[in-house]
């Protein structure tokens, strides 16, 4: 519980250090006292919102401290063990300067606001004069179900399981919706592939094919013109070969050679070697080329095919091996999303399981935690005057979301034999107010934070009801520890203690001081609360409650 506050420079306090004892504490006031200060400024040590204006004026930076007793805290000792602040106490610390910088510290270490209201959350609850207002809406009475019901970790679960689930439906939806697309691309692509794989063009063919059309083509001026080479190189009378060997018959029947003529005689004799391997290739040639109408016909339909399909796919021709590979590719990768969208169908099935089954779970128990909810804030309510009110808690059900498969709404008729209807239509301000306090005092009896924190939830009550009021806070304060910022007298008189908020001016600076009350200083306190004045009767009457309490 909280044991000790430091507050320094904060808006109109410029140093209070406050023991925080166990039971309830009442803090009072004159209105513009500045009662809410101490609440605001524990606030920011639990990581709410600061800015430079709550620093005092003419301050560089406002320092606030607040010190818990952890030893009937375990989760928030776990908590600091595993975020590595661990400590016998818990020390948070907050500093704020007057440009609006803001740092917060753990047991002395440098923390984040994120951690500083993670922790909060483990160590106080505080209930706001505006909270009623938030009971107008239906998150506030789900929220209220699962606190009561303590479902944290049941709606938890169903909040990651419904994201879980979202997440693989809308990607299934995703190719739900591409499937009538990914159908025309699969039939389109694979009629490509299908004529590019009956194709068969083979690297190098075009090359070969053309240079085999080419000579398919000339092959009948191919022969005509080999036949009279054969002719001139190695026929009869006149050939090359003939005469080459005349020449070199006459150079061998030399006597005597000079140099001139022996070079002459090797260039003849390597020019006959020459030509007669002419001879032998040319009619190689001839032995090999025939005239083949046939064949031409099937290598110009063979290029013409590969020509056609090339400007049907608008590339060059020498490009279809590379087109076909591409397009066997993305054929491949469209076959495998059609397997991706029956896992994920198989894998959104099983998601969509899982979560209706926790879903179900956490019906149920919201169903027994509302029936004993509502009972209790009943009863409550008879205590606060309200003795033919009625409250329902209706689950209302809805298709499956994060919050689960209903909505939670609170009902209340006013007067007997009316139909209950929601809050925002039938309650007025005051019977609000009442509702909400009845709620928070039953929910806090189920809290396993040992601190509560109350400003002003007590207000538009009055007379026998603030009396009541007072008592269930004392109750609560009976078990743990409750500070309660109140404007009534018959709540304060229930308090174990009793803190005055006072606001001193002088013509330089206005300052608020708070200060314990002894006996007679609390019968003063309540006097003025009460009777405005400390007249004979008002203090009579305001000693005559502390008896009372």
């Amino acid at each position: 519980m909280l044991t000790h506050l430091s507050i320094n420079n904060f808006t109109l306090v410029e140093h209070l250090d406050l023991e925080i004892e166990p039971g309830m504490t009442a803090v009072t006031g004159e209105t513009g006292a500045g009662k809410s200060i101490m609440l605001d400024a524990l606030g920011l040590a639990l990581g709410d919102r600061g800015d430079g204006d709550r620093v005092r004026a003419g301050t560089e930076r406002a320092d606030i401290c607040a010190q818990f007793d952890l030893s009937k805290l375990p989760k928030a000792a776990n908590w600091l063990k595993a975020q590595d602040f661990e400590s016998a106490e818990c020390l948070l610390r907050r500093v704020i300067t007057s440009e609006g910088r803001s740092r917060g510290y753990i047991n002395g270490q440098p923390a984040t606001m994120s951690q500083l209201r993670e922790l909060g959350n483990l160590l106080i609850d505080i209930h706001s004069q505006h909270e009623h207002q938030s009971l107008l809406r239906k998150d506030t009475h789900r929220l209220l179900v699962d606190d009561f019901g303590n479902h944290h970790s049941l709606t938890a679960s169903v909040a990651e399981q419904h994201q879980a689930w979202a997440a693989t439906h809308a990607r299934a939806n995703q190719l739900r919706e591409q499937s009538a697309d990914y159908q025309q691309k699969v039939q389109l692509l694979t009629f490509q592939v299908e004529e590019l794989d009956a194709l068969g063009l083979q690297p190098g063919e075009i090359d070969a094919l053309e240079e085999e059309q080419k000579l398919l083509a000339s092959a009948e001026d191919s022969l005509n013109l080999s036949q009279q080479l054969a002719e001139l190189c190695g026929g009869e009378d006149q050939s090359l070969e003939n005469l080459l060997g005349h020449a070199l018959h006459l150079l061998n029947n030399l006597p005597h050679k000079s140099a001139s003529l022996t070079e002459a005689q090797e260039m003849l004799t390597g020019a006959e070697i020459q030509v007669r391997e002419a001879s032998s290739a040319i009619n190689n040639h001839l032995n090999s080329t025939e005239i083949n109408p046939e064949r031409l016909r099937e290598v110009d339909d063979r290029l013409s095919t590969i020509y056609q399909t090339a400007r049907k796919h608008r590339v060059n021709p020498e490009e279809l091996p590379d087109l076909y590979q591409r397009l066997s590719d993305q054929l491949a990768d469209l076959t495998g999303d059609d397997n991706q969208l029956e896992a994920l169908e198989a894998k959104e099935g099983q998601l969509k399981t899982t979560l209706l089954t926790s879903a179900k779970k956490l019906s149920a128990k919201r169903k027994t935690a509302a029936a004993k909810l509502a009972k209790a804030v009943n009863q409550q309510l008879k205590q606060l005057a309200m003795a033919n009110a009625c409250v329902e808690i209706a689950l209302q059900a809805e298709e499956v979301t994060s919050h689960g498969l209903e909505s939670v709404e609170f009902l209340i008729s006013t007067n007997p034999g009316a139909s209950p209807k929601p809050l925002a239509k039938v309650a007025s301000g005051g019977e609000l107010s009442r509702v909400s306090l009845a709620i928070v005092v039953v929910t806090a009896q189920t809290s396993k934070v040992p601190t509560m924190v109350f400003d002003e939830v007590d207000v538009g009550i009055g007379g026998a009801t603030a009396d009541v009021v007072g008592s269930l806070l004392r109750t609560l304060g009976d078990a743990g520890q409750v500070i309660c910022v109140t404007h009534l007298g018959q709540v304060a008189a229930k308090a174990h203690h009793h803190l005055q908020v006072v606001k001193a001016q002088n013509k330089k600076t206005t300052t608020s001081q708070l200060k314990a009350l002894h006996e007679e200083e609390k019968v003063a306190e309540i006097a003025r609360m009460i009777g405005g004045s400390e007249s004979a009767q008002s203090l009579a009457h305001a000693k005559e409650m502390l008896e009372k309490a």
